[in-house]
């Protein structure tokens, strides 16, 4: 259960209790606010697509992201929002105050790219060699950015802030460094002035475009990875006997640790344990005397987690021993299951629903799937959804991380629309409740 000190756990409990019983068709964004939602769009529609090419065409790594958080400064300034950049190394943090007092809620973009070639052949592929925004994030962080450019035509209707936090480094920080959301934390991103709640969304090429996905509780595992290394004794091949094949002990480590998932863990607590590396071995006829294993572990709570670490060493002892081998286990706890808080989402459902239709938002079963948004989560009521983004002529689309992935830029337009309406009713229902408690 995420920690919900920052908010105050009595007070966001009853706001979104009261707020549940109040709420009516009334205090959603009304037909008016939609079509001038609609217009400013449409507007600036232009400006947001040619945003997310050339940040498509100019992907960064995590914690490199120099280009693209210079562009998203540069945009943000030009709204004359409260702009702090160098977030967490190449973060950016915009704070957009309305005409109304009230609260701060916090929308996130991740704004790094991967380690993958792009064979898409878009006009607008990539131009940086080997690297490639295969999952959306520039899509997101140009959502985020056409959010703020419409809403910033809105100020009269905001009950508050809006604070439009970009993000480095979600897809993992280089070795020996920090960065992520943890960092932008650390630095201060949830503070002066405070975040109350954090609204955050992902592409998803499994739905078709104009399809909204979301689930209350549990919607993304968290992550953690490993590094094992089997230490053995070189011999000759035609001599066995005389060294410790480290290459014979891992494969059952691998067989072993398969096992834990299907025979030591309880079946209706999902888990998944997947070796994606192994290296070892220098000829075809010497016994390797060094086997490296490199994994990761997703749950979807974390009681499951920690009995796939401790089962994982009990394997490795067992393997071990009896050959008088060596073993070395490193087990880094990344990031935490995603957690979606059900009164939150209870409230903005309605909210997802006038966006884009009654038709069109769907629940979600959770995903094993991993996303460092749960950092804010953890800390204040979050709120994340899935976007969908394939083509409604295809009957399959390319997958996150895929050297092919390709969004439907038709998204880019509902995923605006869908963070105005949720920004413009969360803020709404709080200055409601807020009026009615004095």
């Amino acid at each position: 259960m995420p920690c919900l000190s920052n908010f105050g756990t009595i007070r966001i409990l009853s706001v979104v209790l009261v707020l549940t019983f109040l709420c009516s068709p009334g205090f959603c964004v009304d037909k008016a606010t939609s079509l001038r939602i609609a217009h400013l769009i449409e507007k600036h529609k232009k400006d947001i697509l040619d945003i997310r090419r050339f940040i498509h065409m100019n992907p960064e790594l995590s914690n490199r992201e120099f280009d693209t958080s210079k562009l998203v400064s540069s945009k943000l300034l030009s709204l004359n929002m409260e702009v702090k950049p160098g977030v967490a190394h190449t973060g950016v943090v915009g704070l957009l105050r309305g005409q109304n007092q009230g609260i701060t809620i916090g929308v996130r973009a991740d704004m790094d790219a991967l380690p993958i070639e792009e064979q898409t052949g878009l006009p607008y592929q990539s131009l940086n060699q080997g690297i490639m925004h295969a999952c959306g994030h520039d899509v997101h962080t140009s959502i985020v950015l056409g959010t703020a450019m419409v809403l910033n035509e809105m100020r009269d209707l905001i009950k508050g802030s809006v604070k439009f936090i970009f993000q480095p480094a979600e897809e993992g920080v280089p070795a020996g460094e920090q960065g992520g959301a943890s960092l932008m934390i650390k630095q201060g991103v949830l503070d002066n002035p405070p975040v109350r709640a954090i609204l955050g969304l992902h592409v998803w090429p499994d739905a078709e475009t104009g399809t909204i996905l979301f689930s209350s509780g549990t919607i993304f595992a968290g992550a953690d990875t490993f590094d094992i290394t089997i230490q053995g004794k070189s011999a000759h091949g035609a001599r066995p006997h005389e060294g410790i094949d480290a290459v014979y002990i891992a494969s059952q480590v691998v067989i072993d640790i398969q096992s834990i998932i299907s025979r030591s863990m309880n079946p209706v607590h999902p888990a998944v344990v997947t070796i994606g590396k192994i290296s070892g071995g220098s000829r075809p006829n010497i016994l390797a005397d060094q086997v490296k294993l490199e994994g990761t572990v997703r749950t979807l709570d974390q009681n499951t987690q920690q009995k796939i670490k401790k089962f994982m060493e009990k394997i490795l002892i067992s393997k071990t021993q009896p050959f008088d081998a060596s073993y070395s286990f490193s087990y880094k706890e990344g990031t935490s299951p995603l957690y979606n808080h059900p009164d939150l989402g209870s409230i903005l459902e309605p909210s997802l629903k006038n966006a884009v239709g009654d038709n069109n938002v769907h629940s979600l079963d959770p995903q094993m799937v991993a996303e460092d948004f749960s950092e804010y989560s953890e800390r204040i009521p979050g709120f994340y959804f899935l976007l969908g983004v394939k083509p409604p002529w295809q009957n399959t689309a390319p997958p996150l991380h895929s050297s092919r992935f390709s969004p439907d830029e038709n998204s880019i337009p509902i995923g605006i629309k869908t963070l105005c309406h949720l920004l413009l009713d969360c803020l709404d229902y709080q200055k409601q409740f807020e009026d009615n408690n004095p």
